[in-house]
């Protein structure tokens, strides 16, 4: 029995430049990462106007917004004005350069660490002095569920693109 054989013959450039693409995306998503660290820094920023962390829970409001009817965490704006973001070719950030950033987003006890204790003002000008503090976790910083969405389908637009560019 004789054996038959025979080929097909396929022009595959197209193919094979949306594969380059693919494999150049993976080597440097600079683009997305600037695009979804953007996002996280707005999304940040945007948790100081609504008051609530990325699990979208409210904040316990500070004493001071309490008996001014002002917001929790932007007296002076520091911390606010503290978000920032950076991104590479493999990482997206999101950053605060403020001292007090983590007692803030996890919480925790302020102590004296000598003399009397902590001499504070309060929000209605009163000085009081207290052994320790203990500050509520309000998160700020982190990924909801909104962002990771927005993230996912960033990243999957950049790979159609970079599959689909011609």
């Amino acid at each position: 029995m004789a054996v038959q054989s025979f080929e097909i013959s396929y022009e595959d450039a197209r193919i094979r430049a949306s594969l380059q693409r693919l494999m150049a995306l993976g080597r440097d998503q600079s683009k997305v990462m600037q695009a979804i660290a953007n996002k996280l820094e707005q999304s940040t920023r945007q948790r100081f106007i609504s008051q609530s962390g990325p699990d979208g829970e409210k904040w316990k409001p500070s004493l001071r917004a309490q008996l001014t009817g002002k917001r929790t965490l932007i007296q002076d704006r520091h911390l606010l004005d503290s978000v920032a973001h950076a991104s590479g070719s493999d990482f997206a950030e999101v950053s605060v350069n403020r001292v007090y950033a983590a007692i803030h987003q996890f919480g925790g006890v302020i102590k004296a660490k000598n003399g009397k204790g902590l001499r504070f003002r309060l929000a209605n000008g009163e000085f009081v002095l207290r052994k320790s503090v203990t500050i509520p976790a309000r998160p700020y910083m982190g990924i909801s569920t909104q962002d990771e969405n927005w993230i996912l389908k960033r990243i999957e637009r950049a790979i159609d693109e970079a599959a689909n560019a011609r």
